[in-house]
């Protein structure tokens, strides 16, 4: 994790940050109670009014619908290269930035098909080693696990019997139809991660293109306290079939009420993720959805082998990303 130190009436205070969605907080002090100022990050004005009417379709066909192409999806992720650059920062009570992670990384697959990571940009000067009193900050295992693995959330057909799916709505996202869902676990097992918050679905490709909400549970334990900001993901359509992730954004004020000696604490963190430079390295691969082949819908050119084939210009692409982004 990353590993502040502030000393406060001459007791050691240690905060702990994980990078990009899972910005977590440790504090060492007893007695302390954690508190995240928000559980979801808030909508911008692409996001209408919700119809709370009842779909056209059963419920349960749209939820069976959109996992099986949310596996899809996961899949298909799994046959592109592209570029994550993560950014994670902290602030002072002026709202200025005191402290900074930063790196960008290509991920591709060696020769054996295993995926792999290459730093292509890590300035000197940005591993959030604090300015000011606040300390110094690291980075652990943990943090790159949480960057690689829990962002974005997919809702597969075998992950969907782990949490209760209620169906809230329907709704505009810029110019896209969304139906909108509610998704909780159902029970939290030990030493396991979920996702609580909303999704939004196209109605037309049955596919997830935003998330809002958080990573659970959180740590509550006096001297073990560990919270997740809310973060929210946007997707963008690929190749003309696939809504992939392309920008994250998590930001929150992490409380911590002052008692037996300790004073209060605010820590006001941000952290954003983008990915860029989506391109299929493999194209002998077949999509099967339903028990057809769908590998050639809506992609053209997507059967050529050399070179792989590059994403179309996002402008010429459905997308839900803001058009405001925070660095």
């Amino acid at each position: 994790m990353f590993f502040p130190t502030r000393h406060i009436q001459s007791h050691p205070v240690v905060r702990r940050l994980a990078a990009a969605v899972p910005a977590l907080l440790f504090l060492c002090a007893p007695a302390l109670h954690a508190q995240v100022s928000a559980s979801s990050m808030p909508l911008d004005s692409g996001f209408g009014p919700l119809d709370s009417t009842p779909p056209s379709i059963p419920v349960a066909d749209i939820v069976k619908e959109f996992t099986a192409k949310e596996s899809v999806f996961n899949e298909a992720l799994n046959n592109y290269t592209w570029t994550r650059s993560v950014r994670v920062q902290t602030f002072d009570d002026d709202g200025k930035p005191n402290g900074q992670y930063y790196q960008v990384v290509d991920i591709y697959y060696n020769p054996q098909g295993q995926r792999m990571e290459r730093v292509i940009d890590a300035p000197a000067g940005t591993d959030l080693k604090d300015t000011t009193d606040s300390g110094e900050i690291m980075m652990s295992e943990r943090d790159f696990s949480d960057i690689e693995e829990r962002l974005p959330f997919v809702l597969t057909t075998e992950d969907a019997p782990q949490y209760d799916i209620t169906y809230l709505g329907k709704e505009k996202v810029d110019e896209i139809d969304t139906w909108v869902f509610d998704v909780k676990p159902k029970v939290i097992q030990k030493n396991k991660r979920y996702f609580q918050g909303r999704i939004w679905v196209d109605q037309k490709e049955h596919q997830i293109v935003v998330t809002d909400g958080k990573n659970v549970p959180d740590d509550l334990r006096p001297g073990h306290e560990d919270l997740t900001l809310p973060f929210i993901t946007y997707r963008q359509m690929v190749d003309g079939k696939y809504w992939f992730p392309v920008y994250t954004v998590g930001q929150a004020v992490l409380h911590f009420t002052g008692g037996h000696g300790y004073l209060s604490q605010n820590a006001s963190m941000r952290e954003t993720v983008k990915y860029t430079n989506y391109h299929q390295f493999r194209t002998s691969i077949r999509v099967i959805y339903n028990g057809q082949d769908i590998t050639n819908n809506g992609a053209a050119g997507s059967g050529s082998s050399n070179p792989p084939p590059k994403s179309t210009p996002p402008a010429q692409q459905p997308t839900t990303v803001p058009s405001q982004q925070p660095q």
